[in-house]
């Protein structure tokens, strides 16, 4: 089968195209623009692990350029699309907007409008749970309101549901969001919390834990959150003559304090941290968790790996990637 994954240099999209590639069933498409918001180096590096694989194809492209979007999609005819390509980070929102609503919005717009031209069996993308936002209760079920965004970023996914439940009713596309709950592991991205906890330990600078460090994350290991995104792509909707578009959490619904994720770092770097506490930042979600209970009925997703066997395995890649 052939399957189209947008934001395949990005850190769960890298994932996501190696596992389909790895399983020599797929012919993969990966697209990415390779945008300068983080080091591209590293793109570049998880792209030279997909290139190993010969069912595994790379084009730099835009997926916010609609018209070579559609062009690209008519002639490869995707039996499915996977859409993780996105400016991603609460934080960067409040400095560049800008890029939320190019990528964001334009951008799901554009992958849209080319799955309705050239219909794939399946189209699953991500959302987040940031969508969540204020008065949220834990766990976070899919149900929820999710009216209340509390960062532009989550406001920009709330946004591509609407998108994708529009599409689904009217051109009766399959259409899947998958909501992550803070995803970690190797080949993460160099400004998400982990890379940078693990880098200011060893660099002996401070470390700034907002809300004095009592911010609950559930963070969740990136092979699970692959694990999951492959399972919803294979089992889409079935209703008729409307498809719904179904939305899934994938989580791991085991939240940590920021400050515990801190210490467990300290141990396996064998190095302690110069911590500063703070207060809350405007934006942030005091806590995540996410409610399993849907997604393990409809596609019996499981998170496998526990905190401390991730943390294992993102500190030996961190170590042996930068060097430190």
């Amino acid at each position: 089968m052939k399957v189209l994954v947008t934001g395949a240099a990005g850190f769960i999209g890298f994932h996501v195209a190696r596992r389909l590639a790895e399983s020599k069933r797929c012919e993969v498409l990966g697209v990415d623009n390779l945008s300068d918001y983080y080091d591209t180096a590293l793109k570049r590096a998880r792209l030279e692990q997909l290139e190993a694989f010969e069912s595994f194809h790379f084009l730099r492209t835009d997926f916010a350029d609609a018209e070579k979007f559609s062009g690209l999609l008519a002639h490869f005819k995707a039996d499915y699309v996977v859409h993780l390509g996105a400016q991603a980070g609460v934080r960067y929102s409040l400095e560049n907007p800008g890029a939320y609503v190019h990528s964001n919005l334009v951008g799901f717009a554009s992958v849209l409008e080319a799955c309705r031209k050239t219909p794939p069996k399946h189209l699953v993308y991500a959302s987040s749970s940031s969508v969540y936002g204020a008065g949220a209760k834990s766990p976070f079920r899919e149900d929820d309101d999710t009216d209340q965004p509390v960062s532009l970023y989550g406001a920009t996914k709330k946004s591509n549901e609407l998108l994708a439940r529009s599409y689904a009713h009217t051109h009766g596309l399959n259409v899947t969001g998958l909501r992550f709950f803070t995803v970690y592991g190797p080949w993460g991205r160099p400004d998400m919390a982990p890379t940078l906890f693990a880098r200011a330990i060893c660099e002996g600078k401070p470390l700034k834990l907002f809300n004095h460090g009592k911010n609950l994350r559930d963070f969740t290991y990136v092979d699970d959150i692959a694990e999951g995104v492959v399972k919803a792509l294979l089992y889409p909707p079935s209703d008729r003559p409307a498809p719904p578009a179904r939305i899934f959490n994938l989580g791991h619904h085991r939240p940590v304090e920021t400050l515990l994720f801190v210490r467990m770092l300290e141990e396996l770097l064998g190095k302690k941290a110069e911590v500063e506490l703070l207060p809350s930042q405007m934006g942030d979600m005091l806590e995540t968790c996410a409610d399993l209970t849907r997604v393990q009925a409809a596609i019996n997703f499981t998170p496998k790996v526990a905190l401390e066997d991730g943390l294992k395995e993102f500190v030996a890649w961190f170590r042996d990637y930068y060097k430190l």
